[in-house]
């Protein structure tokens, strides 16, 4: 698909290669609602993960909010950004969680990437001090559980903390569906990224922010299939729809740039 805030389907296993640059730009720049790369990796990848995965949905956290539950296998920053001890000894822990079953998704998908995207450097960043940042979570979606609407921007949330990714000059989403749902569970993805103004739109003990926030801006809704690897830009405003039957399934990350080359990523969530 193409033409206005839309998304892009690649089909890796018959294209080969894409224009990664383009890619990284489109979304940078806003013009470009989704992309979607279909054939990343082979599809048994994505069911021997899901496989390694199920034993550790009884550790899997859920982080309640009065509009809102959010359950992972793993942690994230932004939960921590007022204790970023407590991350990088809950990154530790996760990483060592999931390695102790084989799970490497996150590693693979990262890896090809670096090549689908033309990279320099795909890294998983680090404190200067070592300290390694999470390299994914896990977030599981229940049925009739919505997401409500919201943005992610690491720019604005850890302004001041003195962590290194405070200065990043720009931030993308990677997210990988490891199982579909058999309904519902649709990205709902805005074309307005979040600006000073927006905070009055914010829910007062809750999470996101109020859908008056993003007026008459245009939608865009997709529906990943399993197998999907697909990003976005997440300083736009996005939700996820409520799933119905089978639970949505999948694993992110976040990567960015400290600069306008586009050339040399890190990630971290």
């Amino acid at each position: 698909m193409a033409g206005g805030w839309d998304r892009i389907v690649h089909h890796l296993e018959e294209q080969g290669g894409v224009d990664g640059r383009g890619i990284l730009r489109s979304l940078v720049d806003g013009g470009t609602a989704v992309v979607v790369l279909r054939g990343l990796l082979p599809p048994e990848q994505f069911a021997s993960g899901l496989e390694r995965l199920l034993p550790l949905f009884r550790q899997a956290t859920a982080t309640s909010y009065t509009n809102a539950t959010s359950t992972t296998v793993g942690t994230f920053l932004a939960k921590h950004l007022a204790a970023p001890d407590a991350y990088f000894e809950e990154a530790a822990a996760a990483e060592e969680l999931t390695d102790s079953v084989g799970f490497d998704l996150a590693d693979r998908v990262r890896e090809r990437l670096a090549d689908v995207l033309e990279l320099d450097s795909f890294e998983l960043e680090r404190e200067p001090d070592g300290r390694a940042y999470a390299k994914k979570n896990v977030r599981i979606y229940s049925d009739g559980v919505r997401t409500p609407l919201h943005n992610d921007n690491i720019m604005r949330d850890a302004a001041g903390t003195g962590l290194a990714i405070e200065k990043l000059l720009h931030q993308l989403s990677v997210v990988v569906c490891v199982q579909e749902c058999d309904g519902g569970g649709e990205l709902e993805i805005h074309q307005k990224s979040w600006q000073p103004p927006d905070e009055k739109f914010k829910i007062a003990g809750g999470f996101g922010y109020d859908a008056k926030v993003v007026g008459d801006a245009a939608v865009h809704r997709f529906k990943p299939q399993t197998g999907d690897v697909y990003l976005l830009n997440p300083t736009c405003y996005h939700a996820i729809g409520a799933p119905t039957g089978t639970d949505r399934i999948t694993m992110g990350f976040f990567f960015g740039f400290y600069d306008d080359a586009l050339r040399d990523a890190v990630a971290w969530v």
